[in-house]
């Protein structure tokens, strides 16, 4: 091929041509004018012209040129030429015979469609950054030529991009390590084991996004109060990576700690508030916190800035938990509020963060409606519920965001199993006759569940024991409640007064003081809260020895 013709029809090279015939260069001899030293004038007079860049020789340049270059020609683009930069890289190439066959790199990093294209439509094609057989990266453009016995011809130009593609590479494996560090911090944080309730049954799962996504700030736990109650959470701390992670992990370690001193909702949120405020002030969370009372069936929550949870009864009616909601954590200057749904035998609730029900293009409504109607025909185990509800929503490895999801139910005790699950309640009315009352009550309940002498011993003395403690302390109305479950024996003493007891050491020489002492000695735990109603609840425990075989 003639690379002078070939190059005189390249774009814009005929008009530059006419352009200098039309407006030739002159130069004029200005050494008559004295201006210009005789030595300058000897080497202007001997200088040669630079020629103009049309007038180049077409293959003397691409020869040098560092990238590789290569030409076919016609449809079954029969090689031409390369220049020696392709030679060096893949070796010496015959020409006139088909790419496909000459040129093995170009067709297996599939090129050769690529020149049908550029062939066809007369346009450039492009194709960034593939690994070569010679172990380099190189960035392939196609470009259509015209050649004198009009036939098609396509120029190949391939820049060597090794140093971008190897730096693109280290910076996805920083990337790959940073995600990886910050899934295994996220991971660490969340509990490793759930806590398992008497009176629930809970699974919970943590997604984190694909990989294009960063890894967030979801968590969620289960913490066991004590007299049978459990506080549940769930939360999001907004952003990504590391640090939402650690601020994350600071969030949980709070609520463990603000949920021992077995307080309302509302008031753990509240203290949560002040504490993100503290750690971070550029960043928010969102937060449910709740509590499960198996005497009274009811979830008592509140709510920062969280999706509503879902409850579904033993119908199959699903119910949604939207008010109170107040702003995320983290905005300080709101006081937030507790709410409660009913939450009786057979009932299932979910506690979610956004990645199940938020996608893009669609409103947020739309996936909480979707999440109930998915909620109302799961049935099964709640780590089936949760797996389920999970598919539903769409959620594959490579979802954009994190998801966590807990499910709590309710059991509905029936047969052998309800025997396990018993309750008993004396109203107080006070008066010197209400001490031997309470006794002679526990004494006979605990003799019809059927509990060994010790423990019934045992029992009594703490249930006299707790209820001295409110008619010398605490005011009407006065209620002695007696539970068992499965593991333990609670017993419990409510009455109209808010100040709560602590333990102290008696001295020899008081006359009370040591009700408590004696309650925190023999049981397995003790403990004490305020109501919502005004007044307190004092509680013990005890484990129930396991069955024999």
């Amino acid at each position: 091929m003639n690379f002078t013709r070939w190059s005189a029809r390249l774009p814009g090279t005929q008009r530059r041509a006419a352009a200098r015939a039309e407006h030739p260069v002159t130069t004029t001899d200005r050494r008559s004018e004295g201006s210009v030293p005789a030595a300058r004038a000897e080497q202007l007079a001997d200088a040669r012209p630079v020629p103009a860049v049309d007038e180049l020789p077409v293959r003397e340049v691409l020869d040098r040129v560092p990238a590789l270059v290569a030409l076919v020609h016609g449809s079954g683009h029969r090689l031409a030429y390369v220049n020696d930069a392709y030679t060096a890289a893949f070796g010496a190439r015959p020409c006139g015979e088909p790419a496909a066959e000459t040129l093995p790199e170009l067709r297996d990093l599939g090129l050769l469609p690529l020149l049908d294209q550029a062939l066809r439509s007369g346009k450039p094609r492009t194709l960034k950054s593939r690994k070569a057989p010679d172990g380099r990266h190189y960035t392939f453009t196609c470009t259509p030529a015209a050649e004198d016995n009009g036939e098609g011809a396509v120029l190949i130009f391939a820049t060597d991009v090794t140093d971008h593609a190897e730096a693109a590479e280290r910076l996805r494996a920083s990337e790959r390590r940073q995600r990886e560090t910050a899934v295994t911090l996220q991971r660490s944080l969340l509990p490793q084991e759930l806590e398992e309730p008497d009176d629930l049954r809970i699974a919970a799962t943590y997604q984190p996004g694909g990989t294009e996504a960063a890894v967030g700030g979801d968590w969620y736990d289960v913490i066991t109060l004590g007299g049978g109650r459990t506080a549940l959470v769930i939360g999001d701390v907004m952003g990504r990576g590391v640090r939402a992670a650690a601020v994350m992990g600071q969030l949980r370690t709070a609520v463990r700690a603000y949920a021992r001193l077995d307080l309302p909702p509302h008031e753990v949120l509240q203290l949560l508030d002040g504490l993100a405020m503290e750690i971070d002030a550029n960043q928010i969370a969102t937060c449910v916190y709740a509590i499960h009372d198996p005497n009274e069936g009811r979830l008592v929550y509140a709510s920062a800035g969280h999706l509503p949870i879902l409850v579904r009864d033993d119908n199959g009616t699903v119910l949604r938990a939207d008010e109170p909601t107040g702003p995320p954590l983290g905005t300080g200057g709101w006081m937030h509020a507790s709410g409660s749904i009913p939450l009786g035998p057979g009932s299932t609730a979910v506690l979610y963060t956004d990645g199940l029900v938020e996608r893009r293009n669609e409103d947020l409504d739309e996936g909480i409606a979707a999440l109930e109607r998915a909620l109302a025909g799961a049935t099964g185990t709640p780590q089936v519920v949760c797996d389920r509800l999970v598919r539903s929503a769409g959620v594959t490895a490579d979802h954009d965001d994190d998801v966590a999801v807990l499910v709590l139910q309710h059991p509905a005790r029936t047969g052998p199993d309800s025997e396990l699950f018993r309750n008993a309640a004396l109203e107080l009315l006070g008066g010197v006759e209400a001490a031997p009352r309470a006794r002679a009550f526990a004494s006979g309940v605990l003799t019809s569940w059927r509990f060994p002498a010790d423990l019934h011993d045992l029992g009594v003395l703490a249930a006299s024991e707790l209820v001295a403690n409110s008619l010398q302390h605490g005011i009407p109305p006065m209620r002695l409640r007696l539970r068992r479950t499965d593991r333990r024996l609670i017993i419990e003493v409510t009455d109209g007064d808010d100040h709560l007891p602590r333990r102290r050491r008696a001295e020899p020489g008081d006359e009370s003081g040591r009700g408590i002492a004696i309650v925190a000695t023999i049981a397995s735990h003790w403990g004490s809260r305020r109501t919502p109603g005004g007044g307190k609840a004092v509680w013990c425990e005890f484990v129930l020895p396991k069955p024999t075989e």
